[in-house]
């Protein structure tokens, strides 16, 4: 545990971290959403009642601002569980799951790295669901038949979401 005392003779202010998991998962929280206030800075943000592109990121990065410091005060005010040791496998898969997302979805030209290969993009349904299948397998307690269902159920929210709800204009299958 963390702690800051002050000397005998000098009065002053205690400092304990009484759940470490908490405090310092909520620090996290909160560096991520300063990380994700400076990335958007350069888009243009709200005017009167129209929304800009730069609006929704400020939102989502302020709410998880307060959310990390909820967290994070928790951990100073309420007896918690120490940190236990990190884990690499679900977050590794998670983050291979974001890149291949980006590579299926827009497709990639290989010829950049010197390999005569172009891979062509492979639509947001099969996209999506690749990367709920790779997201799905970091998990100890993955099972195939209740992955694969949820993997269809998300799929099918996000096209739902995004190209019937929201009518943003993307490829369903694949442009082979």
């Amino acid at each position: 545990m963390s702690e800051a005392k002050s000397t005998p003779q000098g009065g002053g202010f205690q400092f304990k971290v009484r759940g470490p998991r908490d405090f310092y998962g909520g620090l996290a929280l909160m560096g991520l959403a300063i990380l994700a206030l400076l990335a958007s800075s350069d888009l243009p943000g709200q005017s009167g009642f129209a929304f800009g592109p730069g609006t929704a990121p400020r939102m989502f990065a302020g709410l998880l601002a307060v959310t990390g410091f909820v967290i994070a005060l928790t951990g100073l005010l309420m007896d918690g569980p120490k940190v236990d040791a990190f884990a690499i496998k679900g977050p590794a898969y998670v983050l291979v799951a974001i890149l291949a997302f980006a590579l299926l979805i827009r497709g990639v030209d290989l010829r950049m790295i010197r390999i005569p290969f172009t891979i062509p993009s492979f639509g947001l349904v099969l996209s999506t669901f690749a990367a709920f299948i790779i997201s799905i397998m970091g998990s100890s307690e993955m099972k195939w038949m209740e992955s694969l269902l949820a993997a269809v159920a998300m799929t099918a929210f996000c096209v739902g979401l995004f190209v019937f709800l929201l009518q943003l204009p993307f490829q369903l299958w694949p442009a082979f």
